[in-house]
């Protein structure tokens, strides 16, 4: 019979199909494997364990603003080398190399833009530039777009995560904390609103200036928020630190947010909050 001599086929190397990068990606909570596509639907939220993973500016824009457009401010904008600082690398290629990496001039984005038809002065935050560090520029910038909030009467609207003060620029960095807190003072006299969006992470001197100073503060669930590491912490005052005290439930628990917001629910919360605020 003919069948008898036929050759066996076998799977070979060369038809192994490849999956192509990033069509699955790994949640960093629960390990659950979810399909790119469907966790771009979902706003980048496991549909698990409702992890919300780190997205860049972009993606923020593209959720929150009307037709995800900012008219941009300030981008001439660039960090110097005051210190001259060096550690495994000169800290102008370091810049170079965030700036590639992440498509931006600096760690912020300020300019102006729209929530539900209303008109804002809006700035966010990407870690990706140097872990969302503020120096001088991103001072500068948050300055800048708390100034065109009280020129022209519009509400402020800040998304913040970052890992605090860019020690490359020292005291300059540490200025920034400064100059922002006495700009919002201003805009409170004003009585012009200001929103404080809370993100993975927010802390040290970004939490504690701009960050923490709205007049509504809310955060993304599990969000790591605070100003020193927990090591720090347990070693100055001497004792054990509860489970979770730097995540914003446990900041809910104890008074310091207002809300807290998942992703897909956060453009209108801002609405809601917008249209309260022009009563």
């Amino acid at each position: 019979m003919d069948w008898f001599k036929k050759s066996k086929r076998g799977f070979t190397g060369s038809e192994k199909k490849e999956i192509p990068d990033g069509l699955w990606s790994k949640c960093p909570e629960c390990g659950e494997i979810i399909y790119t596509r469907q966790l771009e639907q979902g706003f980048w939220v496991c549909p698990n364990c409702s992890y919300h993973f780190r997205i860049p500016s972009q993606k923020y824009l593209d959720m929150i603003l009307d037709d995800g457009h900012l008219e941009e401010c300030d981008l001439s904008l660039e960090s110097r080398d005051p210190l001259k600082f060096k550690d495994s690398k000169k800290y102008p290629d370091r810049v170079k190399s965030a700036q590639a990496e992440a498509g931006m001039r600096d760690a912020v984005r300020a300019g102006m833009g729209k929530i539900g038809s209303v008109e804002i002065s809006f700035a966010i935050m990407d870690f990706r530039f140097i872990g969302g560090s503020m120096g001088s520029v991103v001072g500068e910038a948050v300055a800048r777009a708390i100034e065109r909030s009280i020129e022209r009467n519009v509400p402020l609207v800040i998304l913040s995560c970052s890992g605090g003060a860019r020690m490359q620029e020292g005291i300059l960095s540490l200025m920034q904390m400064a100059k922002t807190s006495a700009l919002l003072a201003v805009l409170a006299e004003k009585k012009i609103p200001y929103i404080s969006v809370l993100t993975n992470p927010t802390t040290a001197g970004v939490m504690a200036s701009y960050a923490s100073l709205g007049d509504v503060v809310i955060a993304e669930p599990k969000a790591l928020l605070g100003f020193a590491g927990p090591r720090v912490i347990q070693q100055t005052i001497g004792q054990d630190l509860p489970e979770g005290f730097q995540s914003s439930e446990f900041f809910l628990e104890k008074g310091f947010l207002d809300k807290i917001v998942g992703r897909s629910q956060l453009r209108e919360t801002l609405i809601l909050l917008l249209k309260y605020f022009q009563r």
